[in-house]
């Protein structure tokens, strides 16, 4: 079975090789468009988030207590106190999908029942209170109060629904950990395994600290542009309109080659004063993670923990960085216009291809807000705006193809369906009701 998925994948390389229009200039310029993403992702979010997440999945193998994790996370462990737990993560964790997949990953394959680790997978990237200040701020307070809310609701109903689902399969997952013998106690106090995790969980936030973009770009020609710097090339930078003037409307996206920008000068937040310091703090992490591990851990602990490390970056990489080329793709074929005129109202095709696309492309941390503002501006309903914002964060085509090679292809389709689903009916009655 699995050498004729790797046929099929080769296949499927081969087909589109030979048949691309490259003569085309919409595809060949979505071919561009998509390098651009994937560069833009590796410049941006690899270094600073992707590689911290994987040593944290891997200490997660190496050093937690498998008992631990059934014990608190596990099918058989308080519902109430597992599911609240996960549920809100995001609040604490406040990083980006691409840095919780590791982490799910890690506690997933420990023990971690399958509601609790699905409703960790929703709400890490989904309740980000950043997300939801800017959400009110840039979108209205009352969507920011639904986000906040339906993300809180959501986690929690997800891995309620998935647990009772695949109740049979997480019965068996229970009794076979059971049979399992005891590992012998951890060589380090809890304390100590506690501090070091905390210590790499606040660098890996410090070091992915968000950047919400909000700038104003002078040109060479004179021309002051304010907006929202949502893309960085090597030569390029793209920026989306926030405000009317200088022969640009509110909402439009452009592209400035490096050589057209004079300066950009930052819109001034607490936010942006920790962005600019947070290579430091992240710094101080990382040393006191770096004198915990030699002066507490073992040798032998140590390359265990590198070779986990080393085994989710050769699962989950691959995946995150096709994933994000193939959504470069796609975006670039459905220009904004285009699907701000598909879900102008809030009937249920509407939300649903809201909730659909917020569930494949790929959104960072924060920029979803600007792009939903840029769809309102060219048509999207209250409802659909919603749907986008619950669906979007937590999932993409890239988190699909992780979730799909850690939990199977059923257990992934149940998941993205109950978020498409959700984010569709909540969707729609916060459409209904805002617009009656």
């Amino acid at each position: 079975m699995k050498q004729w998925k790797i046929f099929l994948i080769f296949l499927v390389i081969f087909l589109v090789a030979y048949y691309l229009p490259l003569s085309n200039s919409k595809v060949s310029g979505a071919v561009i468009e998509a390098f651009k993403l994937l560069q833009w992702y590796a410049r941006n979010h690899t270094l600073a988030c992707v590689v911290p997440a994987l040593f944290i999945a891997g200490a997660i193998i190496t050093f937690l207590s498998q008992a631990s994790v059934i014990r608190y996370l596990g099918p058989k462990s308080n519902k109430l106190a597992a599911y609240s737990v996960a549920s809100v993560s995001g609040t604490i964790l406040a990083v980006c999908s691409c840095s919780v997949l590791p982490m799910f990953a890690g506690i997933y394959r420990l023990g971690a029942g399958l509601g609790p680790a699905t409703a960790f997978l929703y709400s890490g990237p989904a309740i980000n209170v950043l997300a939801i200040f800017l959400t009110a701020r840039v979108l209205g307070f009352q969507i920011g109060i639904s986000r906040a809310v339906g993300a809180v609701v959501f986690a929690f109903l997800l891995g309620l629904i998935m647990a009772v689902i695949f109740r049979r399969e997480e019965q068996i997952k229970v009794e076979a950990a059971m049979a399992v013998p005891n590992p012998p106690p951890p060589k380090q106090a809890t304390w100590q395994i506690g501090l070091f995790m905390a210590c790499m969980i606040l660098f890996l936030v410090f070091s992915d600290w968000f950047n919400p973009g909000n700038a104003v770009v002078y040109k060479t020609d004179g021309t002051a542009i304010r907006g929202v710097l949502l893309q960085e090339t090597a030569n390029t930078r793209l920026i989306q309109v926030q405000e009317t003037g200088g022969g640009v409307r509110a909402g439009d996206r452009i592209e400035l080659l490096k050589s057209e920008i004079e300066r950009i000068e930052e819109v001034e937040s607490w936010v942006m004063d920790i962005h600019h310091i947070r290579w430091y703090l992240a710094g101080l992490m990382g040393l006191a993670v770096a004198l915990m591990a030699w002066k507490w851990f073992e040798g032998d602990q140590l390359r265990e923990w590198m070779h986990n490390t080393w085994d989710f970056a050769k699962l989950l990489v691959p995946l995150l960085f096709g994933g994000v080329l193939i959504v470069g793709f796609i975006g670039a074929l459905l220009p904004d216009k285009q699907i701000g005129q598909l879900v102008g109202d809030n009937g249920l095709r509407s939300n649903f291809i809201a909730s659909v696309i917020g569930a494949l492309f790929y959104f960072a941390t924060l920029t979803e807000i600007p792009i939903v503002q840029a769809l309102n501006e060219h048509g999207m309903a209250d409802g659909p705006a919603l749907a986008l914002l619950l669906a979007g964060p937590a999932l993409s085509l890239p988190n699909i193809l992780v979730i799909r090679s850690v939990m199977g292809n059923t257990k992934t389709a149940v998941f993205c369906g109950l978020v498409v689903v959700m984010s569709m009916m909540v969707g729609m009655i916060y459409g209904t009701v805002v617009s009656s």
